[in-house]
C-alpha cells in the first residue's frame, strides 16, 4: 500500500463496474496507469455509487462487476502494492464532500455541462433524468478532491467534467477563504477514443462491438474478422481510405512498430494490399497483447477472496484520505467537524 506520506503528485482514476474492461479501456486510460504508478501517488476508484446512477433497477450487475473489474486491473498489471485500490460506496466522505458542493453549483450549470447533456441523449433520458445522474460533476469533483488529486486521465469528452471540478474548487476556496482545495488537471491519452469494432464511435459490451480483455483467441480472432474497414475497397487492387478505417486505428493504438504501420498505410492507399493482410498483422498483435493479460486474470480468478481483499484493503486506507480532506473542507468552510470520540468540535 503507497505511503501517506508519499511526496509524489496524487492521480485519480477509476471506472464504473458496469462489465469487465475492454481494449477501449486499455488504450484509453489502463495502459498509462500501469505506467503513472511509479511516478504518482495513484488512486484507483471503483465507482460503483456512479454505476448507480443508471443501472439502479440492477444492483446486483454493479455488485458482481466489482470483482470482474479488479481483476481486469490486476491483470493488466497494476500493483496494490503502488495503486491503492478502493471501493467508492465504501468511502463516506465522498457522499459528505457531494453534498456540499451542491450548494456550489447551480441546476443550470449541470446541465449545461457538455458531457452531461451528451450522456443524457445517448441514454434517451428526455425530462427523466435521475437525480444522482444530473448531479454526477458534483459527485466527481467530491472524488477528485477528497484525495487531493493534481492529475486526472481522462478521454477529452470527460474535460468539461474536469473543468466543473475546478469550478467547485475556487467556490469552496474562495467561500474558504484560502486554497484548501487543489486545481486538477485533466491528463488526455495522445490516443482518443476507440471506436467499437463496427466502426461506431462507441466501444461497448453492450452494443456487442467490444473486445474484452479476457476475450480468448478465436474471439480476439473473430473481432478482428469483423471489424470495419473501407466499404469502397473491394479488391486489394484497389486504393483505400486508412482514415476510419478501424483495423488501422486498432493498429495506431497496439503495434508498436511504427514503420510498418506507416508502410502498410501507403501500400493500402496506393493500392495492391487486401484487408486480410492487415488484419492478419492486428489479429497477431492483439494476440500477443492480451494472452498474458487474459492468462493473468484466469490466475487471479481462482482465487476471488485474495482479489477482493485487495479492494478492501485500498478502501480501508482510502477512507482515512478521504475523511482527512472532508474534515478540513467542514473545519475551514466554519462547520461543525465530528470527532468519533467526543462529539462535534
Amino acid at each position: 500500500m503507497p505511503c501517506p506520506s508519499d511526496p509524489r503528485p496524487v492521480i485519480l482514476t477509476g471506472d464504473r463496474p458496469t462489465g469487465p474492461l475492454h481494449l477501449g479501456h486499455y488504450a484509453g486510460s489502463l495502459k498509462s496507469r500501469v505506467a503513472l504508478q511509479d511516478s504518482h501517488r495513484q488512486f484507483l476508484l471503483l465507482a460503483d455509487t456512479q454505476a448507480l446512477t443508471d443501472n439502479a433497477d440492477d444492483p446486483g450487475k454493479v455488485r458482481r462487476n466489482i470483482l470482474e473489474v479488479a481483476l481486469d486491473y490486476l491483470a493488466v498489471g497494476i500493483d496494490p502494492g503502488r495503486t491503492t485500490i478502493c471501493l467508492q460506496s465504501g468511502l463516506p466522505a465522498l457522499a459528505d464532500l457531494t453534498l456540499l458542493y451542491l450548494n456550489f453549483v447551480t441546476v443550470a450549470r449541470l446541465e449545461r455541462n457538455p458531457t452531461i447533456k451528451d450522456e443524457i441523449q445517448a441514454r434517451g433520458f428526455g425530462r427523466d433524468i435521475p437525480a444522482g445522474f444530473l448531479c454526477y460533476p458534483a459527485a466527481q469533483a467530491a472524488d477528485i478532491t477528497a484525495f487531493r488529486a493534481t492529475v486526472v486521465p481522462v478521454g477529452d469528452d470527460q474535460a468539461p467534467l474536469i473543468e466543473q471540478t475546478n469550478e467547485i474548487v475556487r467556490r469552496v476556496n474562495r467561500q474558504a477563504g484560502r486554497e484548501i482545495l487543489p486545481i486538477a488537471t485533466a491528463l488526455i491519452p495522445e490516443i482518443g477514443r476507440l471506436p467499437g469494432i463496427d466502426g461506431k464511435a462507441k466501444m461497448s459490451k453492450s452494443l456487442g462491438n467490444a473486445v474484452p480483455l479476457s476475450a480468448t483467441p478465436d474471439e480476439i480472432a473473430e473481432a478482428v474478422r469483423r471489424m470495419y474497414t473501407d466499404p469502397n475497397h473491394l479488391r486489394a487492387s484497389d486504393p483505400g481510405r486508412v482514415e476510419g478505417n478501424v483495423v488501422f486505428t486498432y493498429l495506431d493504438a497496439f503495434d508498436d512498430d511504427r514503420e510498418a504501420v506507416a508502410e502498410l498505410k501507403a501500400r493500402y492507399r496506393r493500392g495492391g494490399l487486401g484487408d486480410a493482410t492487415v488484419k492478419s498483422r492486428l489479429n497477431d498483435v492483439l494476440q500477443a497483447l492480451l494472452a498474458p493479460i487474459r492468462e493473468r486474470r484466469a490466475a487471479l480468478a481462482g482465487d476471488p477472496e485474495r482479489v477482493l481483499e485487495v479492494v478492501r484493503d485500498g478502501t480501508r486506507a482510502a477512507r482515512s484520505v478521504t475523511q482527512a480532506t472532508l474534515d478540513e473542507v467542514r473545519s475551514a468552510l466554519g462547520l461543525f467537524v465530528l470527532d468519533p470520540v467526543s462529539g462535534p468540535t
